[in-house]
């Protein structure tokens, strides 16, 4: 994917073109930033991509990483993206839909049917087509990486149907989707970013959050959490992006080393969840958590109906439809 000709076009591309190549001429090493710790899928992806990237490039470009929220929270590594103060972020998608609103499709819980329906989805034309309505929001998508699908975790009881989430007050991303859903079925949703999570829940500021299995455990949420319960719901993809200033000041070449890299990091990610997510839940029992297997999924995605019927007012049921039967 080439985004040349978006910041070339007008004033503004060329005032970001101009400086910006100064900028990389006079330092190669970019600053990524993500939330989790270096041995979660964002550091291996990381550090596929840098060392990706750093072959390509012969030394020419080198990656530091800035793990565990060191640039900040999600939404402002985002925001550092878009003004140059960040080169280079790994996301969730979920702050990402308060920039790019069309984002927020891939957000719909029981969207996707496994992990690799969601790799055909947004490796193919529907993926990409999202990832090139970046520019027009001030940042360059460089890739779709992946934290897995999410499972629910709470300190108050087992959660066997979407009955027993009731009354929870559960953590969500800062997205309108998620935040939805979980009304829906009766959940208390609690938007916070990252970074305060795991205070609030030692503290009981909320009672349970919801993230894949590699997230929980490189968040150590074992150890403020007694209950998780593979609810599957939602399928989190990740995204690799890149300040547009670092992006103009690029040849196309180096754009193409770039993107190379950033799929070579893509994979290493989803590989990672992949291993977390078969041996991961072994390990939090080990931790003391009481697993949840058996959960009713049915009963969740019944609730939900009122809140997919006004999903499909905003995005269209044609798109979604497309998503949903998409390789079939």
């Amino acid at each position: 994917m080439r985004y040349s000709s978006y910041l070339k076009a007008g004033l503004l591309g060329a005032v970001l073109t101009t400086a910006s190549v100064v900028g990389v001429q006079a330092q190669t090493s970019l600053k990524l930033g993500y939330s989790l710790a270096p041995t979660s899928h964002y550091g291996v992806g990381a550090t596929a991509m840098a060392e990706e990237l750093e072959r390509l490039s012969d030394g020419a470009f080198t990656i530091e990483q800035f793990p565990a929220n060191a640039l900040g929270g999600e939404r402002e590594m985002v925001e550092g993206a878009q003004i140059g103060t960040v080169d280079l972020v790994i996301t969730s998608t979920g702050p990402v839909g308060n920039f790019v609103p069309d984002t927020l499709i891939t957000d719909i819980p029981f969207l996707f049917r496994d992990y690799e329906h969601a790799h055909a989805v947004l490796d193919g034309p529907i993926g990409q087509n999202l990832l090139a309505q970046f520019p027009d929001h001030g940042l360059v998508a460089l890739a779709w990486g992946e934290n897995g699908f999410r499972n629910l975790t709470n300190s108050v009881r087992p959660i066997h149907n979407a009955e027993d989430t009731r009354g929870l007050k559960v953590r969500t991303m800062e997205n309108q989707v998620h935040m939805q859903a979980f009304e829906g079925i009766g959940v208390l949703p609690t938007p916070m970013a990252f970074p305060e999570l795991f205070t609030a829940l030692q503290q009981g500021t909320v009672d349970g959050q919801e993230n894949p299995i590699g997230v929980i455990l490189s968040a150590n949420f074992s150890q403020v959490q007694d209950h998780l319960s593979l609810t599957q719901h939602v399928y989190s993809p990740a995204l690799i992006l890149m300040s547009p200033m670092v992006w103009g000041g690029l040849s196309e070449e180096q754009q193409g080393w770039f993107e190379e890299a950033a799929a070579a990091g893509a994979q290493a990610m989803r590989a990672k969840v992949r291993e977390d997510a078969e041996n991961g839940v072994a390990t939090l029992r080990e931790e003391g958590m009481q697993v949840v297997e058996d959960v009713d999924r049915a009963s969740f995605e019944e609730a939900l109906q009122p809140v997919f019927e006004r999903f499909a007012e905003r995005f269209g049921q044609e798109r979604i439809d497309e998503i949903r039967n998409y390789g079939n």
